[in-house]
């Protein structure tokens, strides 16, 4: 296990909270943010616990939904099932504030281009999502359009506008600065969305139809130029998971990759020009015990990221019931196209959501607690 000592969060207000761990020194000196990843990847180690000291007696900790970083990577956020929003000081390494959203409740929450402002996704009342800003936890905008709930949120790469997806089997396109939707698509079950690093193209996810269609954002309104088959593309795994417990859609930053997260025993690495099947990346222990999006049994929280790449694209984190799983996207997979695990980086916690930070070698993982990571400089 790890040989560094575990920071585990006291529980003390924001004005008088002072951080035991100075993650200012190890993210700013020892370990900068220009380490090449494939340098540090093995060494990452659990570092500080932040535990929830706002609730009732007797309460559980609420799930973790969603994890964000700010485009400085400075900010941490998360959504939780409470109907909070937690922000952290990612550099000082201490919980900031507390956001409350308990009239509309609050899933998908991520970071506008300015850390100021965030959009999330409503639970209650409507299916609204919502332009907070955070310094007064005032709103800015309410964005009225879907008939069902949200499943999916993804802000452009270099623009203020954003795309959600939604149970009611639409896209909508939308800019921060209007409330109206300035494009709209109808698909079957479009459940997950993500901009490539160009924001050039954008990418729906449709489990029912099995299938990841590329769109041209300049050309919205026009058919798909291209529609990947994930049941052709699944390789060895069960055709269930072509078509249904997906989890996540990303790029990677290089652009050749599309990353198709499952709850299931892997995840898809998909050759983002020709929709082919690079890799299976399995996972031996399976899958969290979340659901994937748009699945309901009444009571497990969805996951909304339990994988993802790292900022060079050249490496796959995900989650499972313990410990964190690394592929490397450059390693050679066996002759059925499965990838296995290059690294296990140990903690017995499940880790349900995942994500890594865009400007520093530093990850977030979460399921009732978030937990910040970091590499160990003896390792």
């Amino acid at each position: 296990m790890a040989s560094t000592p575990m920071d585990i969060d006291e529980p003390a207000p924001p004005s008088t909270a002072t951080p035991s761990l100075n993650i200012t020194r190890t993210l700013g000196s020892n370990l900068p943010s220009t380490s090449r990843v494939a340098d540090v990847i093995s060494s990452f180690r659990p570092t500080k616990l932040f535990q929830r000291d706002n609730l009732k007696e007797g309460q559980p900790p609420p799930y973790i939904v969603s994890i964000d970083f700010d485009d400085k990577g400075e900010f941490c956020m998360t959504s939780e099932s409470d109907e909070t929003i937690q922000i952290y000081n990612v550099r000082e390494g201490r919980y900031d504030k507390s956001l409350l959203s308990k009239k509309y409740g609050v899933k998908l929450a991520k970071f506008t281009h300015a850390s100021t402002g965030i959009i999330y996704a409503s639970t209650k009342q409507n299916d609204a999502i919502r332009y907070l800003a955070t310094q007064d936890n005032s709103f800015i905008r309410y964005f009225e359009g879907h008939e069902g709930a949200v499943t999916s949120i993804a802000l452009h790469p270099g623009s203020d506008d954003f795309i959600s997806c939604s149970l009611d089997n639409t896209v909508c396109l939308w800019n921060l600065s209007t409330k109206q939707c300035t494009a709209k698509l109808f698909l079957h079950t479009p459940h997950l969305t993500a901009w490539d690093p160009s924001g050039n193209v954008f990418a729906v996810a449709s489990p029912a139809a099995g299938s990841v269609l590329l769109y041209d954002y300049r050309k919205i309104n026009k058919a798909p130029f291209g529609v990947f088959d994930v049941l052709k593309a699944r390789g060895p795994a069960d055709a269930d998971a072509a078509f249904r417990g997906w989890t996540v859609l990303e790029f990677s930053n290089d652009g050749k990759h599309l990353l198709l997260g499952s709850r299931y025993n892997g995840h898809f690495l998909i050759d983002a020009f020709d929709g082919s099947l690079k890799a299976y990346l399995r996972k031996p222990g399976g899958g969290t015990r979340r659901l994937a999006v748009g699945e309901s049994d009444g009571g497990t929280a969805e996951s909304s990221g339990d994988c993802c790449f790292t900022p060079d694209g050249r490496y796959v984190l995900s989650g499972s019931k313990k410990d964190v799983l690394v592929w490397d996207t450059m390693a050679t997979p066996s002759g059925n196209k499965v990838l296995e695990p290059v690294h296990v980086l140990e903690d017995k916690r499940e880790a349900a959501v995942i994500a890594y930070n865009p400007c520093y070698n530093m990850l977030a993982t979460a399921d009732q607690e978030l937990m910040f990571w970091l590499p160990d400089p003896n390792a």
